[in-house]
């Protein structure tokens, strides 16, 4: 790397530490939950989401918000769309992306997380076609049972939402850096001014004990021109993990990546080691140096409410003046637990 490349970059994490340290963190903090699921698992036990609904991602699109997210039937994910004329109240829609017996990728698993959208937070939340389709991106574990072995990222594309088309996975975890080589998770597929950015968290391999056992996720950036040739950036990961006792000692996953002016917004959530997970915010100058705001976006609730155990997975939109943060609600313990989706926005209800 050039002298000159290594001072850009130091000069843009600079520049993002002074906006992380002097910003107005209001314009992005939701602290009014709705305090009620607005979408939850299906009371047919044959459904693909009869298990748990996870994992939401919203835009608008023909006049009405649509919410893409993931059913869990015991056996795998699989990706469902609800429709929504106010955010609060969900319609629904059925199973647009479901296993195939056949393949070796999506045999277990598919969950679509992203389709590619205007970038503006407080824009209009429209998705954006590309070569005359919608964009979406998934990820597929290997095997059966809860996000069980290493999984990849790929592109699917669909004329009407309904009706999708998988391309083979394009990024794969054994050809990244021991930071991701466990697995990849969330996609979030970002298009300014002709680069796409792809970001994703990504887990180790299970840590030996004297490290702590277990695993770590953080969140990592890759780029395309084209859709085809993909660059890992070599200063990932970009959103790693903090310090003992931090919020996100574990985990730094789920990234909802959004442009405020030319200011990077980087909602994600964090995992510490007392077993709780809560939405955070890190801001940036450039998509490369996200610097963490030392305040929680969303909070796990108390005891009794319907985001007890986690409040996590974050989907931002804005409508008539407010940012909606729709996220993971989960109550209880594994495998007795509740997990649905919650709102929370930027002024009361």
């Amino acid at each position: 790397m050039s002298h000159a490349c290594t001072r850009r970059a130091f000069l843009a994490t600079l520049a993002a530490a002074r906006i992380a340290s002097a910003a107005e963190t209001s314009r992005y903090v939701t602290p009014y939950k709705f305090g009620k699921l607005v979408l939850s698992a299906s009371t047919d036990p044959g459904a693909f989401d009869s298990k748990s609904v996870d994992c939401p991602f919203v835009f608008h699109h023909g006049g009405q918000f649509y919410m893409t997210y993931i059913g869990f039937d015991g056996t795998g994910y699989q990706t469902g769309l609800a429709s929504s004329h106010d955010l609060v109240t969900w319609n629904k829609l059925g199973c647009i992306l479901k296993r195939d017996p056949d393949s070796e990728i999506t045999r277990y698993n598919v969950a679509m997380n992203w389709i590619v959208r205007q970038n503006e937070l407080r824009g209009p939340g429209e998705l954006k076609p590309v070569d005359g389709r919608f964009l979406g991106l998934y990820h597929a574990y290997p095997s059966a049972g809860y996000e069980q072995g290493p999984a990849v990222i790929g592109l699917c594309w669909s004329q009407d939402l309904m009706k999708w088309r998988i391309d083979p996975p394009f990024l794969r975890p054994e050809d990244g850096a021991p930071w991701e080589q466990g697995g990849l998770y969330k996609p979030c597929l970002v298009e300014d001014h002709g680069t796409y950015y792809l970001f994703y968290n990504a887990k180790t391999r299970n840590l030996p004990r004297d490290q702590g056992g277990g695993w770590r996720e953080q969140t990592g950036v890759a780029t395309s021109r084209d859709l085809k040739t993909w660059r890992r950036y070599e200063g990932n990961p970009i959103i790693a993990n903090g310090g003992e006792g931090s919020w996100d000692e574990r985990f730094a996953s789920d990234p909802c990546v959004m442009l405020d002016g030319r200011r990077w917004i980087f909602y994600y959530y964090g995992f510490d080691k007392k077993g709780k997970a809560r939405d955070l915010l890190a801001i940036g100058a450039d998509p490369y140096h996200p610097v963490k705001v030392n305040e929680i976006t969303i909070d796990v609730g108390p005891p009794g409410t319907v985001d007890s155990t986690f409040a996590h997975k974050p989907s931002v939109v804005y409508d008539q003046g407010s940012l909606y943060h729709f996220y993971c609600a989960v109550s209880g313990k594994w495998p007795n637990e509740v997990r649905g989706i919650s709102v929370a926005r930027s002024r009361p209800w």
